[in-house]
């Protein structure tokens, strides 16, 4: 008797929402295009027979409600078909070919790009890397059609909306992601209502008896509050009908999701935040809502700083508004927005709203072309990023971006998130600026590449041919785009450097066996790389580079009779050969230990480490015979005479433990061209202070002059060079 009454309500249920959906469709689409959505919906209802949401409910239920969420947003006919039939290929056995034949290619399309959504590879992943997996393919799918994601977000939002029979844990865990993701990428594409209904669900889901406080003590709260609120509204109304403008005031609900954030994060009680009142004014056109904001600066005081004018300086997702805080009677703070009623429907509907409300000058075409620049941005980052959970981490960045205006010499705006960085402007602007950027200067002043912008600040990048993004810029930029470009240049260019290396390292070994690289036929080349089963010459000179190839062993078998033969390393073979001529200025393929800190002029040897090139240590360094144990493939090395540049080295200095002795010893470093980068107290006592500094010399004839002058100073007692 039961199921019979279970199968009565679901078909209750599915006749209600079917007719919701017509109710809401015959508001916007015609009568050929409402059919075609019915259709969509029999096929569907075919496809899912028999199957059942945990609920009790039919499976059919909850395509419709996603496309209901849909049609209230006025999405086009292809859209609401996909949301209807969003999960037969992934949950039924018909084809996307099916799809495509019975409706169109684009309704198979769309929901074939939702469906790819949910299919997760069957490799062994941690849940982590499976949702982070299966938000990157989102975006893969969103660059090809953005109609993908609004049906995703609904899809989510119906999912959050009947959470109910889900076990405790895993509603934790959706409510989880989808604050994490879900919401934030509904507020970056400026769907503030999907936003607040998603925020609102997860809350409810995590923390239900904070949710369940938080909302009754809103409710008592909202009747002591109800005169104040009138009294305010009248007497805007009544200022705004004096000034002969036409308007429309309403109150606004303060999100319960917003409110506990801003309690949980600056420690306020509810009393605190609920004294701010919120109202909205809607005017109908932008010259009205500015007049409107004089008018209730007229009537109220302002509070300073507090006033943002996103008309004039839209936020990233498209929101515009003019919002200001002011005095109000009793006292109390009063939030007003001021917009249109076109700007509304954008802060509403966001990106949706490219299919709303159409006009011959539709001004959501440019949100629509900023939406998809931003798409565009994000499949660049997912190509070079490392795996799915950097490309999450990297995603996280870019969805809570706090926005700062600055300006470009000629006066363009450019926006970037808060905290961002001269480096982060430069790459705002256009990649190869922030690839060849040496300075910037800021309302005309020199400042250097880490400083943090602010608003209003004028920036100008001063870029240079032979610059190159530098592996510490990392520590400084904030943006996405920034940081997956900065990788992406050093990704190359150590691979460019690699092969340069490996090239010198490979005709360094043939030299030794009188053969030139060039004199080497091509067919022996090509024979040895299908022996050692790689791609390309250049690969192979990139592994040489690296350490993963003995350069050596490589020379050996180009040369041997027989390509085939497995050479072996002979410890004695070579050790007449000419050592490698380094400057010490490579790059990333060489690296000068820290140990020991080698400079020009020191007898050094080095070492390959597969994956990251040489290494390269002092010839008496202490971790020589520790290394030897793990590193048997040692390379003779030489400083190149012309070497030049800065090198790091460190000094153990002992000195009289007295006021002003250590900057008796910095100052005289300075004055033998040298700077500082770091000193370190190793011990003190009563009388004397033991102090280890690194320091930067061009060789060692520049050390040894800077430890002679140290010497005559009185107060120092003893200096070593610390070799490890």
């Amino acid at each position: 008797m039961s199921k019979i009454a279970d199968a009565t309500g679901s078909h209750r249920l599915q006749d209600e929402l079917i007719q919701r959906l017509r109710t809401t469709l015959s508001g916007y689409l015609d009568q050929n295009q409402i059919d075609d959505c019915i259709r969509a919906y029999e096929f569907g209802a075919d496809a899912h027979a028999g199957q059942f949401r945990k609920s009790g409910e039919a499976y059919i239920c909850h395509p419709v409600s996603v496309a209901i969420t849909l049609a209230e947003m006025r999405m086009d006919p292809s859209g609401i078909m996909a949301a209807i039939l969003h999960d037969v290929i992934e949950d039924t056995p018909i084809t996307k070919k099916e799809l495509a034949h019975q409706f169109s290619t684009e309704v198979a399309e769309l929901v074939d790009g939702v469906t790819k959504l949910t299919k997760i590879d069957g490799k062994s992943q941690t849940r982590a890397e499976a949702q982070a997996e299966n938000v990157r393919k989102m975006f893969l799918a969103m660059g090809k059609d953005l109609r993908v994601i609004l049906v995703k977000l609904a899809d989510r939002l119906h999912n959050m909306q009947t959470l109910g029979v889900m076990p405790a844990d895993k509603k934790r865990r959706i409510a989880r992601e989808t604050l994490d993701i879900y919401a934030p990428i509904a507020n970056r594409l400026g769907m503030s209502k999907i936003r607040h209904k998603l925020e609102e669900l997860s809350f409810e889901a995590m923390y239900p008896m904070r949710y369940a406080v938080l909302t009754n003590a809103i409710k008592k709260a909202r009747g002591n509050r109800s005169k104040i609120v009138a009294t305010i509204e009248s007497t805007i109304k009544n200022r705004l009908e004096q000034a002969s403008l036409h308007y429309e005031v309403s109150g606004r609900e303060k999100n319960v999701y917003s409110i506990y954030q801003k309690m949980f994060q600056k420690k306020l009680s509810l009393s605190a935040i609920f004294d701010l009142y919120a109202f909205r004014i809607f005017c109908d056109n932008v010259d009205t809502c500015y007049r409107a904001l004089g008018v209730i600066h007229n009537l109220y005081k302002p509070i300073p700083g507090r006033f943002k004018d996103y008309i004039a300086l839209p936020k990233a997702n498209g929101y515009q508004s003019l919002h200001t805080i002011v005095i109000g009677p009793y006292g109390v703070p009063i939030e007003i927005q001021i917009r249109t009623h076109e700007m509304h429907r954008m802060a509403e509907s966001g990106i949706a709203a490219h299919w709303l409300y159409k006009t011959e000058d539709d001004k959501t075409e440019k949100f629509q072309k900023q939406a998809n620049e931003w798409l565009r941005d994000l499949l660049e980052i997912q190509k070079t990023a490392g795996d799915s959970l950097e490309f999450i981490d990297n995603l996280k960045i870019d969805l809570f971006p706090e926005e700062v205006f600055v300006f470009t010499p000629k006066g363009g705006i450019i926006k970037v998130p808060r905290g961002a960085t001269v480096i982060d402007f430069a790459y705002a602007v256009h990649t190869d600026i922030g690839n060849a950027c040496v300075s910037a200067r800021i309302d005309k002043q020199l400042v250097p590449l880490q400083t943090k912008l602010e608003n209003g600040m004028t920036v100008e990048i001063i870029t240079a041919s032979w610059a190159r993004p530098n592996a510490l810029w990392l520590n400084y930029v904030t943006t996405v785009k920034a940081r997956s470009s900065i990788r992406n240049h050093l990704k190359n260019f150590k691979q460019q450097e690699a092969i340069s290396l490996g090239r010198r390292l490979l005709e360094k070994e043939l030299h030794t066996l009188n053969i030139n690289l060039e004199s080497i036929e091509e067919s022996r080349i090509q024979a040895l790389l299908k022996v050692m089963v790689i791609q390309s010459f250049n690969e192979l000179l990139e592994d040489i580079g690296l350490g993963n190839k003995m350069p050596f062993l490589v020379a050996k078998r180009l040369t041997q009779v027989d390509i085939n033969a497995n050479t072996k390393l002979d410890n004695h073979q070579n050790t007449e050969q000419s050592p490698l001529i380094i400057k010490g200025t490579e790059g990333m393929v060489i690296t000068l230990a820290k140990c020991c800190r080698p400079i020009p002029g020191d007898l050094i040897i080095g070492y390959f480490n597969p994956g990251k090139g040489i290494v390269i240590h002092h010839h008496e360094c202490r971790n020589r015979s520790v290394i030897s144990k793990h590193h048997t493939n040692w390379l003779d090395v030489e400083w190149c005479k012309e070497a030049s540049g800065d090198f790091p080295t460190e000094l153990r200095i002992e000195i009289l433990n007295q006021r002003g002795s250590l900057a008796t010893i910095t100052a005289t470093i300075s004055e033998c061209g040298s700077n500082i980068e770091n000193v370190t107290v190793v011990d003190q006592d009563d009388r004397v202070c033991v102090d280890l500094i690194t320091l930067t010399v061009k060789d060692r004839t520049h050390l040894a002059k800077i430890i002679r002058r140290l010497k005559e100073l009185p107060i120092v007692l003893k200096i070593i060079r610390v070799k490890g």
